[in-house]
């Protein structure tokens, strides 16, 4: 039986540097998991470089993979309307992935979102680190399971904290002992999983959704 080839994870591929242009640049030079391989291209976070409010996603969706931008398909849509009904429409945000590649499974001519293992996100939290150093966010927000795992370690339940303030750095993780400061973290769904709700039940799941946002919007006024 053939080895599976090995990574080597994002780190080599990380620069010194703490310029999200600088880093952009190198991301789409990555090959530090396999993603790479059958994603159109590396898709780096985006927005306010000096934003108060990081929000992170999973990984980038088809759209985003094809147009190199987080958040620029359905779940970016909801997104937007979301942060607009929690009265953050106009404050300045930087959106990214704890992910950069999108992982997908073809079925005919459709790509269809297949979701990133633990050990993608660990390959890649190197990057999300070097994100973090750049932009210096006061507020960290984790959209979804995925990246609430990537932030506050693998043992975090997103159901039973999300809406709430949460400490960093974190307890567990590899954020536990970083030199990354951020002052407050908060974690919510994923906006694609309100597109998933069942039509009967979605009003719910956006009203909860808002609200939770709703708390980050009460932080950053503070």
């Amino acid at each position: 039986m053939a080895a599976r080839p090995s990574f080597p994870g994002a780190a080599e591929f990380v620069p010194d540097s703490r310029a999200v242009d600088d880093l952009r640049t190198h991301a789409a030079g990555c090959r530090g998991c396999d993603l790479y391989a059958d994603a159109t291209q590396t898709v780096f976070g985006s927005g306010n470089a000096h934003a108060r409010v990081m929000l992170v996603g999973e990984q980038p969706g088809d759209v985003e993979d094809t147009r190199g931008y987080p958040f620029v398909g359905p779940a970016g849509q909801v997104l937007r309307r979301g942060l607009t009904d929690a009265g953050l429409g106009d404050t300045p945000v930087f959106v990214t992935n704890a992910v950069k590649h999108f992982r997908f499974t073809e079925r005919g001519r459709r790509r269809i979102h297949e979701k990133p293992t633990a050990a993608h996100a660990t390959a890649c939290r190197p990057w999300l680190a070097a994100e973090l150093r750049a932009v210096r966010p006061a507020i960290v927000v984790a959209l979804g399971a995925t990246a609430a795992g990537s932030l506050f370690g693998s043992g975090f339940r997103l159901t039973a904290a999300r809406g709430q303030r949460l400490d960093w750095p974190p307890a567990k993780g590899d954020f536990a002992d970083s030199d990354v400061d951020v002052q407050v973290a908060f974690a919510t769904v994923h906006p694609s999983s309100i597109l998933r709700t069942p039509d009967d039940e979605r009003d719910a799941a956006y009203a909860a959704f808002v609200a939770d946002l709703a708390v980050v919007a009460e932080a950053v006024r503070r």
